[in-house]
């Protein structure tokens, strides 16, 4: 079984060029992620785009910076605000390759990201429909559009490889 471990996160397949922004930017998301499971972090990554240009990335860091408040959501909606020099991030997209947790959708909702673009769904934690939907719910003052399933077989093949490789 360990001969099918990865012991480096390959590009290969997310380096082929997409015409789909959707795709295009899950898969600099995927980079992120790729970044983190070599620093032995849980592999999520995560950027936001504003006018269809990266304004922020981040990668999954609660283990590098012994944070348990250090997911790439958070990291990154940090940046974009001091990207734009504002709090509301209401005319931006938010990629991440899996589904956010309640912090990381609750940060959303407080940052008034419209679009939340994610990989694979989270089983264990989801928020954004997998055990609750944060970002939908009509009794918050912002939602956030979910967008679900992009790039999924690579962003769930990820935390697996992790997940095989990290934690047996």
């Amino acid at each position: 079984m360990e001969a099918n471990v990865p012991r480096k996160c390959s590009l290969d397949k997310i380096n082929r060029g997409e015409s789909d922004l959707d795709e295009f930017f899950m898969a600099e998301a995927l980079k992120e992620a790729c970044r983190a499971y070599e620093m032995g972090e849980v592999p999520i990554g995560c950027v936001i785009t504003k006018g269809g240009e990266i304004i922020a990335r981040a990668a999954n860091e609660r283990v590098t910076r012994a944070n348990a408040l250090s997911h790439a959501e958070i990291l990154a909606i940090d940046i974009a605000c001091k990207a734009i020099g504002d709090w509301r991030l209401e005319d931006c997209r938010l990629y991440v390759t899996i589904e956010p947790c309640p912090m990381c959708a609750g940060a959303i909702v407080q940052a008034r990201i419209p679009v939340v673009v994610y990989g694979a769904k989270n089983p264990k934690a989801g928020a954004a429909g997998s055990i609750i939907n944060i970002l939908e719910e009509s009794r918050f003052n912002h939602q956030a559009l979910v967008v679900s399933g992009v790039r999924e077989e690579e962003c769930a093949g990820l935390m697996k490889a992790f997940f095989l490789r990290f934690r047996k």
